[in-house]
């Protein structure tokens, strides 16, 4: 048949134009074409002939300027008219297909009008984003004309009796009403930038973001396609596959996403909330309110997206519904009735009545609402990330006013900060992600349950009883998977916190054979983990078993709505889980003073002493006194705990002005303490501090603001994770030559000559590469280089031997500091500087002892000064003699070992990422490094596989197979069910027999209780299948970790940093406990279902499977091009948390530095970016996840589109039953979610296998050789019994490929000798008492301990019968008695005489507890001083016949050391004692003495003989001492 504008009918009445021109319905069609020609014709040439040359005119950087008032309701306008226009054109060829003949004025007028629309929307885009606004009036004209012609067919419509009836009238309608207000949108256009018909045209400028080059996150600046296709991230998608996305890709972050901007806001809504309520406001409601208050107008757009979104799923099963229904009836449309115009007009009934307009709607009602949905998401989740970045804010803000006792007394930990941050703030993000679930989805439920009521009537209640009776036992199962999860994370922070204590200290456990205990330690706390693991596995599967339940229950139909449900339940769990997990984020938001955090049981009062503490330090005081001195305690008392006895009592001190002040006194007399007071760190309960500022003297609440900088270096150096210079220089500007004199003051040149890149060199985590003096001096340098009127040191030599102690007082505190006229206070136990001292103040038991100058001193305390001189066993009756002197290194002998290896142990840091050369990123080829970014880590795969076992692994798969076959069949069974129900019914309609059999369901709902009881059990061993392997993977894969590192040799620890080590523990094991096992059920599952669902379409319309080639080309090319970009935005958004992380746990740890230089808001702005570049990083990952949701759900909705039509081609030809029609389209319906979550879990898969593949390099690792030559029976039980050395020509090294540190060492050691050892830093003297020990590799010679080699001996026997006492003090968290004697092998009486040895029993009896009094992290609740005694005193209680003591006095005052040196010689007097001396004159009364230089022993002789000898190096290390 002939196609003709106006039909082909003869004397057809189209033609007709008698009752004149516009009554004739084909000339009013032919006159609304005009506008859309019109729009084509003059805008063609425009957008692309003369657009280059304009767009060249734009100087903005990003052509996103959307500045045209009422841009976005132009943009929705133009999508309903969109849609108006496709149901004119479907509505015009469905009426016109009743028609004997075709007529295209019917649907040809809105086809131009669609074109047209289009083109208007391109148009008028462009146009905006190159600021032309005078281009704008073809618009004008457009819209006018489309509202004047379309008016006029509206008009003759109404003229000729067209009604409300006829759908045709009702959308001709519609678009008068949206080309009224396109016009009207137009006009508004004109009258506020008057580009047209006013003189002077408004100038708008762009906002600031746009102006800025470094913003590339685009999506609030983009028109509304853009936003909800996320068109803007392609360029940035390509990008990435071509070029790895780093922090300068992703660019900064708009202004208004910002962590301050953010943060101002729920400050705002903080200080809202105060106002409403209390002072002071507390608990949980009030931080909601105001979260609220700040955050909540987002997620009411958000929740209201989602209840749009989750309304038009329901046209799914409704268009399905009709679909059958129709097809099943032939797809006859109703004939209409009613012919006007010439032409048939037909009602909205009519028109839905076809199954193609069905599926054309369900196709548009899909992209909608998977278009809405994504962006309900976005929303939330963007809402969330703004939300984390002020609340991080908040709560550093929160930090910075801490006491330093909270962390000092074990009340919070950097460990649990970290946890707050990265773990609460995260939760509440997610929370706010999920937010929107706990309204929209009991709208979904009644919503779902109404209309399956109207579908299938009385029987759709059963589901939805069900749906109430399963809703409790599902709460039950969420809350029990609450609790799991709960006890899972305290028993893996348990464990995390001993593994790192073991690794903190594994060198000690080494020496002292104690990794049994601690392996036997963590293990038993990774068993309670598994168990709790266990439970919620087991949790997981019951969930799963009452969604399968659900389905047996009430047919197909419910099953979603039940899945709702039991994400409800879970949502609702996830909102308690995180009031319960996050009382620490609630706390640390309140405004400062506010009620402290209750993280160790402690009996304390809570918020009134607080307050009380707060009233004290408000009070004001008035002085009126000279202004000589700098800072004057006055009748002072200081506490660390409001409730604790008074630290520091009675202290009235002065300090004066621009001089040098030392305090003195024993090991934990509260020097350190004084400090800290004066700095306002500790808790004043009476008394007054004042600092002489410029302005007025001030009490200490003003000191606190208006105190000046001070420079402190702390007694345990703190150091940034950045380079050398940085640390130093401490965000102060750089002064070329006064750095030189501070590095020269610090002996430092050397140190940095032998870093890898100078000062330059990153310095690790807690200044890992560095040896202890290094740490110290770079603190001490710090000091130096601010140029602040007010200098403390506390205690800055304990880590220096004599001659850099020596030239950094000289150079240092006396030359660059005094002679500044700057104020110092100098804490120390070296006697010999005091000297040098202008004032000097001596402390005893936390009070004043004395202070004065030392001419003061010498006249009212004589007994004081000759015990000074006593200890610094001088001969010489003159204190004043200016020899400068220091001790020996505690940690520098580290420097010599560290220059062969510290290059080598930088390079080596991330060894482990890495598995093999062919999988390694290193490779300098970008293409080969692109190849391998593409590439999945199959290798470690099939590493996590293999390690499940050979039962499980292919239990897992059958299973897998199993179940989803079932899945299908039982969908199958109810398509092949209903289909004969509808055949029978048919057939008796056409028989219209009454006496017909009825239809007999027995057979069919046997065999579908069958297949559903089998689902169910499948469902069941599936779910403990993928549980179990996940278990066992995780339970092997720790096991081999733990044994390895534990095993690992000393050189391992010490080229690899600690944090390298503890991430594999700790995130990488989380991953693989938690993670992997979700991610891989879920990808196998929606492959599975994906490929059964696409396997079910081609069977029902194979068809499908020609359309089904372009779809997968293009999906491939999607998911390969996400998988890379989603990898590294993975990656950006873990490796910028980290710096974050880091800064936290830093400003912990450096608190009193930091407020003692007054550089808060330096490291607040710190925070600010580090906290931007990963909120950066989380948007993009975010936007590149909705990218990719988007266009999966794009080709599912094109997939329902050509299922829908071809099946319906299909029934309508080939008779195929509507049972089956209606399985592929509900099939179809949701293929577009696993498409998406198979490609998203692919990514996460990717990147979670890096744990796999990270923890596998470190299982390569070599352990040391514990098999001896010798079995236990040929090994004395008492040896060694007399301690009897003998060292043959002994070679010994770090490493095969390092040089010798010992060359050719001989010398024999007589039962109970005292041997002393002594040498410059770097000549190998803690390498010698190593060796005893096989702690180092002997590659030649032997040590011979009481006749046996100790090569032949097992390490374990070897090391447990020898004793050390290492220089760096370790305790570890527990008791007194655990630190002393983990083994438990003690009496309390042997435990008590060895602190007693220690001059420790006054000490342990005062705490509570006795031996069992607690010792916090790392023993942080004891000085320096005392660990140090702590550790003598577990040396102690081992009664070996060998003692050596490496350097163990370090941080000891002289009087103690000296009562211990006399104590050791008596009590060790039957013992072998090998002293490596910090100070020669401490082993003056050893029997032999051993020189050392560069690994070789120098001098080997008697103390007496070698003094006499006046050449000797031992002579001129005496001499030095003096």
């Amino acid at each position: 048949m002939s196609l003709a504008f106006c039909g082909n009918e003869n004397n057809s009445a189209a033609y007709n134009v008698e009752k004149g021109v516009l009554n004739n319905g084909c000339f009013v069609d032919a006159l609304n074409v005009v506008p859309h020609v019109f729009l084509l014709f003059i805008t063609f040439p425009i957008l692309f002939i003369g657009w280059g040359s304009q767009s060249s005119k734009v100087h903005i950087h990003h052509s996103t300027w959307l500045h045209f008032p009422g841009h976005n309701l132009r943009w929705i306008l133009t999508f309903i008219l969109l849609f108006v226009l496709v149901c004119e054109i479907a509505e015009g060829i469905v009426s016109d297909g009743v028609s004997e003949s075709r007529h295209l004025h019917l649907y040809m007028p809105a086809g131009m009008a669609f074109l047209a629309a289009i083109t208007s929307v391109v148009y008028y885009h462009n146009i905006e984003t190159s600021n032309f606004p005078k281009l704008l009036i073809a618009l004008l004209f457009y819209w006018t004309l489309a509202f004047i012609t379309k008016t006029i067919k509206f008009v003759k419509f109404c003229d000729n009796g067209v009604g409300f009836s006829q759908l045709r009238f009702c959308l001709t309608g519609l678009l008068v009403i949206l080309y009224g207000m396109l016009l009207a949108v137009e006009i508004n256009v004109i009258r506020v930038r008057r580009y047209v018909f006013f003189k002077t045209p408004k100038e708008v400028k762009p906002p600031e973001d746009l102006q800025d080059l470094g913003v590339r996150f685009l999506q609030p600046f983009v028109n509304l396609l853009s936003k909800g296709t996320y068109w803007w991230m392609n360029t940035f998608i390509k990008t990435a596959h071509k070029k790895p996305i780093d922090l300068k890709a992703i660019g900064k972050l708009p202004i208004a996403m910002r962590a301050l901007t953010n943060y101002l806001r729920l400050n705002e809504a903080f200080e809202a909330q105060k106002n409403k309520r209390s002072p002071y406001p507390q608990g949980s409601k009030s931080i909601w309110c105001a979260l609220c208050w700040a955050f909540g107008r987002p997620l009411v757009l958000s929740s209201t997206f989602r209840i749009l979104a989750d309304l038009l799923g329901f046209a799914g099963p409704l268009c399905i519904s009709g679909i059958v229904h129709h097809v099943g009836k032939g797809n006859n449309t109703i004939r209409p009735q009613i012919k006007i115009l010439g032409v048939f007009f037909i009602s909205s009934q009519e028109f839905l009545a076809n199954a193609y307009v069905l599926a054309v709607l369900l196709f548009f009602a899909l992209l909608l609402q998977r278009t809405i949905l994504q962006a309900s998401y976005y929303v939330a989740i963007e809402t969330g990330i703004n939300l984390r970045g002020a609340i991080q804010t908040k709560i550093y803000n929160k930090i910075m006013q801490l006491s330093t006792s909270n962390m000092s007394m074990g009340e919070m930990t950097a460990g649990q900060i970290c946890n707050l941050v990265a773990i609460d703030t995260n939760q509440l993000m997610w929370f706010f992600f999920l937010c929107p679930n706990l309204w929209a989805m009991p709208v979904q439920i009644i919503v779902g349950v109404l209309l399956l009521y109207y579908l299938l009537g009385i029987s759709a209640l059963i589901g939805a009883v069900v749906i109430i009776v399963l809703a409790p036992v599902q709460y039950f199962v969420a809350t029990k998977l609450s609790q799991a999860q709960r006890s899972t994370l305290e028993y893996s922070n348990e464990r995390l916190k001993k593994t790192n204590e073991m690794l903190r200290g594994i060198k000690l456990l080494k020496l002292y054979a104690w990794e049994h205990i601690f392996h036997s330690s963590v293990e038993e706390t990774r068993q309670k983990e598994m168990t709790s693991l266990k439970a919620f596995a087991l949790y997981t599967s019951i969930s799963m078993q009452c969604e399968m339940f659900s389905l047996f229950a009430s047919f197909k139909t419910v099953i979603i709505v039940s899945f709702v449900v039991r994400s409800t339940v879970k949502a609702l769990c996830f909102e308690g889980t995180l009031l319960v997990s996050s009382p620490f984020t609630m706390y640390f938001c309140l405004p400062a003073p506010a009620q402290p955090l209750k993280v160790v049981n402690r009996k304390r009062p809570a918020r009134e002493d607080w307050n009380n503490y707060s009233s004290h330090m408000r009070r004001p005081v008035n002085i009126t006194e000279g202004d000589d001195f700098c800072v004057k305690i006055t009748n002072g008392f200081f506490t660390w705990t409001p409730e604790g006895s008074a630290t520091l009592s009675n202290i009235d001190i002065r300090i004066p002005q621009g001089q040098l002040t030392m305090i003195v006194g024993q090991v934990g007399c509260g020097k350190s303490s004084l400090l800290l007071a004066t700095l306002g760190e500790m808790q004043k309960t009476s008394g007054n501090v004042f600092w002489n500022s410029p302005e007025k003297e001030t009490a200490v609440d003003t000191e606190v603001r208006k105190r000046g900088s001070v420079a402190y270096a702390s007694q345990k150096p703190w150091l940034l994770n950045a380079t050398v210079e940085e640390n130093i220089i401490f965000e102060s500007s750089f002064n070329k030559q006064r750095y030189k004199a501070v590095i020269d003051a610090c002996s430092l040149q050397p140190d940095i000559d032998i870093l890898p890149h100078g000062d330059q060199t990153q310095i690790g985590e807690r200044g890992i590469n560095l040896s202890g003096g290094q740490r110290q001096r770079i603190s001490v340098a710090r000091a130096l280089y601010q140029q602040t009127n007010v200098v403390f040191l506390d205690d800055p030599f304990s880590a220096l031997d004599i001659h850099l102690s020596d030239h950094l007082m000289q150079e240092g505190i006396l030359k660059m500091l005094r002679e500044d006229k700057r104020t110092i206070i100098l804490v120390t136990h070296k006697l010999q500087y005091l000297p040098h001292a202008d004032w000097i103040i001596t402390m005893k038991d936390g009070t004043i002892q004395r202070e004065g100058t030392l001419k003061d001193i010498q006249k009212s305390e004589s007994e004081l000064f000759e015990h000074w001189k006593t200890l610094m066993n001088r001969q010489d009756q003159e204190l004043e003699k200016e020899t400068i002197i220091e001790r020996k290194p505690v940690l520098e002998r580290k420097n010599l070992r560290r220059t062969r290896y510290s290059r080598e142990a930088l390079l080596k840091d991330d060894e482990e990422d890495e598995e093999e050369i062919t999988e390694s990123d290193d490779d300098d080829n970008l293409s080969s490094v692109l190849h391998q970014r593409a590439k999945m880590p199959w290798r470690a795969c099939g590493k996590y596989l293999s390690s499940a076992g050979i039962l499980l692994l292919p239990l897992l798969v059958l299973s897998q197979l199993l179940k989803h076959t079932v899945m299908v069949a039982i969908d199958y069974w109810l398509a092949k069910w209903t289909s004969d129900v509808i055949s029978a019914k048919s057939d008796v309609e056409q028989k219209n027999c009454s006496a017909c059999q009825e239809f007999n369901h027995s057979r069919y709902s046997r065999v579908f209780s069958i297949l559903c009881c089998l689902g169910i059990i499948l469902c069941l061993v599936t779910s403990i299948a993928v549980e179990w392997t996940g278990l066992k993977v995780a339970k092997k894969l720790h096991y081999c970790l733990l044994n390895k590192i534990i095993l690992a040799p000393m050189r391992f620890f010490e080229t690899t940093p600690l944090g390298s080590i503890l991430n594999r523990f700790s995130a990488d094991c989380n991953t693989i406990d938690q993670h992997i096992p979700a991610t891989l059920e879920c990808l196998s599952r929606s492959t599975l279902l994906c490929v059964s669902a696409l396997a079910v379409i081609s069977y029902v319309t194979p068809m499908f499977l020609i359309a089904l080639l372009p779809l997968a080309i293009i999906c491939y090319f999607i998911q390969k091009y996400f998988r890379v970009a989603s990898r590294d935005l993975q990656q950006l958004d873990d490796s910028t948390q980290l710096p974050l992380l880091c800064h936290f746990s830093e400003t912990v740890e450096g608190l009193t530095t930091i407020r003692a230089f007054r550089y808060e808001s330096r490291f607040r702005q710190k925070l600010l970016e580090y906290t931007d570049s990963n909120n950066i990083a989380s948007l993009f990952l975010t936007a590149a996840n909705r990218w990719l949701e988007v266009r999966m759900e794009y080709i599912g909705a094109c997939v329902v589109l050509i299922a829908a039509v071809t099946s319906i081609t299909k029934s309508l030809y080939n008779q195929l039953s509507s049972g089956l029609v209606g399985l592929g389209l509900t099939y179809a319906l949701m293929v577009s979610n696993y498409l998406n979550w198979m490609v998203r879990n692919l990514a996460d898969m990717e990147i979670q296998l890096g744990a796999v593949k990270r923890i596998n390099g470190l299982l390569k690792t070599e352990a040391e050789n514990y098999e001896g030559l010798l079995s236990p029976s040929q090994i004395p039980q008492n040896w060694p019994a007399r301690g009897e050395i003998q060292i043959q020509n002994l070679s010994v090294r770090y490493d095969s490929n390092l040089k010798p540190v010992l060359k050719h060492v001989s010398a024999h050691i007589s039962p109970g000798q005292k041997i002393g050892i002594c040498g410059r830093t770097g000549s190998g003297k803690s390498s010698f008492s190593l060796a005893f020990f096989r702690m180092v590799d002997t590659f030649e010679g032997r040590i011979i301990i009481d006749g046996i080699d100790i090569a032949k001996l097992p390490l374990q026997t070897l090391r447990s019968r020898l004793s050390i006492i290492l220089q760096d003090p370790i305790l570890f968290s527990g008791t007194i008695r655990f630190n002393l004697d983990p083994e438990k092998k003690c009496t309390d009486s042997m435990l008590w005489e060895a602190l007693e040895i220690a001059q420790l029993k006054h000490v342990v009896k005062a705490l509570p507890g006795g031996l069992d009094a607690i010792v916090t992290e790392g023993g942080e609740n004891f000085s320096q001083g005392q660990r140090q005694l702590f550790c003598l005193a577990r040396a102690f209680v081992r009664k070996t016949s060998i003692f050596i003591m490496d350097e163990a006095t370090a941080s000891i005052d002289m009087a103690t050391e000296n009562i211990l040196q006399k104590v050791v010689m008596t009590a060790f007097a039957d013992r072998t004692v090998v002293t490596i001396a910090h100070r020669v004159h401490t082993i003056l009364n050893a029997d032999l003495v051993i020189v050392m230089k560069r690994g070789v022993i120098l001098e080997y002789d008697k103390p007496e003989v070698l003094l006499e000898q006046e050449d000797s190096v031992f002579a001129s290390f005496v001499q030095a001492d003096k």
